[in-house]
């Protein structure tokens, strides 16, 4: 675990590569708007995973974008931020919010049960604000296997995500790449996804 010089756990895992990250999302022009295919494709992963949020989130340096988004409420303006305090995600959150960091910091999918079985992830402001209570995301590895940022939902209640969700986050986070690649690939960072 990281702790701060005065002994208090560190809850958002130290990024070093949010500045490479940054450059590569700029490079496949993405992580500052949202896309109606990245809506459409956080409804589908929230229906194919029965979850009340989903998100397509691309992390900064300093916030996290979701440029996919499925919440309970319609899904805000594509520059709206998240207003803590009032139970509505907005389309920017700050890093240390929300579990997705974590995951490009491990590059690897995280699936988290029950939030309040671990005091890292329990302490999240998201638990109080959103009422969230278990998390499962995936990270988008590109080619170099930088991870640029995630695919994943969450809810209200405890659940077993189980090798199941596991698996169906894994491969949505696998398709979504390889359409940002293929876009790549095409020379187009303007074509729909």
């Amino acid at each position: 675990m990281t702790y701060e010089a005065t002994g208090r756990l560190l809850l958002t895992p130290v990024d070093k590569q949010a500045p490479a990250r940054v450059r590569r999302l700029r490079e496949l022009g993405l992580g500052e708007l949202s896309e109606p295919a990245l809506d459409a494709f956080a409804d589908r992963l929230a229906r194919v995973l029965d979850a009340p949020y989903a998100m397509v989130n691309f992390i900064g340096e300093e916030q996290q974008f979701f440029a996919g988004l499925h919440t309970p409420q319609p899904a805000p303006p594509r520059d709206r931020a998240a207003e803590p305090g009032t139970g509505v995600v907005g389309r920017h959150m700050a890093r240390e919010r929300g579990y997705c960091p974590h995951v490009v910091v491990r590059g690897r999918a995280l699936a988290l049960e029950d939030v309040g079985d671990f005091p890292r992830f329990a302490g999240n402001p998201v638990v109080d604000e959103l009422g969230i209570r278990s998390y499962l995301g995936a990270p988008l590895l590109d080619r170099s296997g930088l991870a640029l940022g995630t695919v994943c939902v969450a809810d209200v209640r405890p659940r077993p995500w189980g090798h199941q969700g596991l698996d169906t986050i894994k491969s949505m986070a696998a398709e979504l790449t390889g359409r940002i690649l293929r876009r790549e690939d095409e020379g187009n960072a303007d074509a729909p996804l």
